[in-house]
């Protein structure tokens, strides 16, 4: 991906969504852009124009930390976005690290360890797994199996949630917030390309998506970031229904890029029996798949 391309789009993408009167300044009349202007941002920064102009043409390739830091003060940046802004600064220095990226291993060449397994398979009440940046699932223990049943069924996803949610129609029964899982998803695969600006495979998988579905086109040009660690979320599953789950998501400090996400649900909930059924259901669909090979 082009880093002044990135850049450019990035700043002018977050300088539109800060209206005047959020940035404390006087709205005015006349104004030819939705956001703040320029000389606004710049004034803010404690920057010049001139300077401002350049960042905001994609030439971040020097510029000091304390810079970075005045630009996201002003663009009212969350710690996501600044995270990000931080990344193309590193990208465009062309620092050693970046110069020489630690490239995401593709699916079939990482295999969890045995202990990893172990530790997902201890998960018993609620799904867990690891995703890669891509988004793709990596290992699973039998909840997440059967919680993600649909994504597995259909060989065309890769076991790959972003292909999923954008190109599978079993999505939308799934998600039933598919909008929200939808802006979720983008935003999580922005924060990986910043973060990992070299990753061929992620420019594949984000190419052939972009190709196939203008909702996904769309909100990749929107060119949000976001932090995925905790909150709640809806889904439908085929076959225990509505389920209202918690999840907590762990960067694992011994697989950097790599993500462990655990879904619970709220103690005495229909949800809670939801996943109770589920596990049975799980069960029961792993039994019967073991039958069949040894049958064979």
């Amino acid at each position: 991906m082009d880093n002044h391309e990135e850049v450019r789009e990035f700043l002018t993408s977050r300088r539109s969504k800060i209206t005047p009167e959020r940035a404390g300044l006087p709205a005015g009349t006349r104004r030819r852009v939705p956001g703040l202007r320029r000389s606004e941002v710049a004034a803010l920064a404690d920057v010049s124009v001139e300077y401002y102009a350049k960042l905001e043409r994609g030439n971040l390739a020097g510029v000091s930390p304390a810079v970075l830091e005045a630009v996201a003060r002003a663009l009212q940046l969350d710690d996501a976005e600044r995270a990000h802004l931080l990344h193309l600064a590193q990208a465009a220095d062309g620092s050693d690290a970046l110069a020489r990226p630690r490239r995401r291993r593709p699916r079939d060449q990482w295999k969890p360890h045995r202990s990893l397994q172990w530790t997902l398979d201890a998960v018993t009440t609620g799904p867990a797994f690891v995703r890669n940046g891509r988004m793709d699932l990596l290992a699973a223990n039998q909840l997440a199996r059967a919680f993600y049943a649909d994504v597995y069924a259909n060989p065309h996803n890769q076991e790959n949630l972003a292909r999923f949610q954008f190109l599978d129609p079993a999505s939308r029964r799934f998600y039933p917030d598919w909008d929200l899982a939808a802006d979720i998803s983008v935003a999580i695969l922005r924060t990986e390309a910043g973060r990992n600006p070299h990753d061929k495979d992620l420019h594949d998988l984000v190419g052939e998506v972009s190709t196939r579905s203008d909702a996904f086109r769309t909100r990749w040009g929107a060119h949000d970031v976001r932090h995925h660690g905790t909150g709640t979320k809806r889904f439908h599953h085929q076959a225990v229904g509505e389920l209202t789950l918690a999840y907590e998501g762990l960067e694992m400090a011994a697989e950097p890029g790599l993500n462990l996400t655990i879904y619970t649900a709220e103690p005495g909930s229909p949800s809670e029996e939801g996943l109770r059924l589920l596990a049975s259901w799980a069960a029961t669909r792993e039994a019967a798949t073991a039958t069949e090979e040894t049958a064979r």
